[in-house]
């Protein structure tokens, strides 16, 4: 191409490093094509790997937890992991008399029951507090209290 006046036109302008006259060679980001290859990058071999160093070797400890949920106890057994000796059990249930039984007690007292009618609720454990303990060590677990 050239201009009317003669001069011929530049396809591109010229790079910074012409411009500044500093010849400084920076590894391209991309591939450039090589003279006699097409731009559409057809043709053209890929640009080299560059791979890492392989890690060393060191060995690694690997240590498993196990987070135990926190266990709710009610009135029914419970399955769970023993703390003391570590037993998958389920819990054993024993009834003590509890502020509920107390008070069951003194409301039938109150109603006219002292002729051993208000000694009923400490026949019933449904009135009373339960204790969880193992099987395996006696341990105690755990209490529901009903108050």
């Amino acid at each position: 191409m050239s201009a009317p006046s003669g001069v011929p036109v530049p396809s591109a302008p010229p790079s910074y490093e012409e411009t500044t006259g500093i010849n400084v060679s920076y590894p391209h980001p991309y591939p450039v094509p090589e003279p006699g290859q097409n731009p559409d990058g057809k043709g053209m071999n890929p640009p080299p790997y560059m791979r890492q160093p392989a890690p060393v070797n060191n060995p690694v400890t690997v240590q498993t937890v196990y987070v135990q949920q926190p266990v709710v106890f009610y009135d029914r057994p419970v399955q769970m992991c023993c703390p003391s000796c570590n037993q998958m059990i389920v819990t054993r249930l024993s009834y003590d008399s509890g502020a509920l039984t107390w008070l069951s007690c003194g409301g039938l007292c109150l109603l006219g029951c002292i002729a051993g009618c208000c000694l009923i609720p400490f026949c019933i454990d449904a009135l009373k507090d339960v204790d969880h303990t193992c099987p395996n060590c006696s341990a105690l677990l755990g209490s529901y209290k009903r108050l």
